[in-house]
């Protein structure tokens, strides 16, 4: 910002520069507009799209999807924890469609069935 003469008026200088950004965003959105390949894309839509209507397959992904992250742990010698591994599910690509996945058998389970669903969590 500078200021001129006696009468106090301001100029912002930033917007009598050109900074070349126009040049830079042409090139980024160049890099932008290339679809990129999802390979993953088919499984995701069908784990999406699986209705859960069986109690037996509804009891089968609450126990074989975990509920937590069986990875995460604390690392204790002598009592002292020394070190932590953080989770690693979110790692997974399907990560999220698998806990909706859970969720919604867990849903059927208490809404359609009326089971207590305290045992899978």
């Amino acid at each position: 910002m500078l200021k001129t003469g006696n009468h106090g008026q301001r100029i912002f200088f930033p917007a009598f520069v050109h900074s070349g950004l126009e040049a830079h965003q042409t090139v980024n959105k160049n890099q932008i507009a290339q679809p990129k390949i999802d390979l993953l894309q088919p499984l995701r839509r069908k784990l999406d799209s699986l209705e859960i209507q069986n109690p037996k397959l509804a009891k089968f992904i609450a126990k074989v999807i975990p509920a937590q992250c069986p990875f995460e742990r604390d690392i204790l010698l002598f009592g002292r924890k020394v070190a932590h591994i953080p989770p690693m599910c979110k790692l997974n690509p399907l990560y999220d469609e698998l806990v909706g996945l859970r969720f919604r058998a867990l849903c059927y389970l208490a809404d359609v069935c009326g089971e207590d669903i305290q045992a899978y969590c």
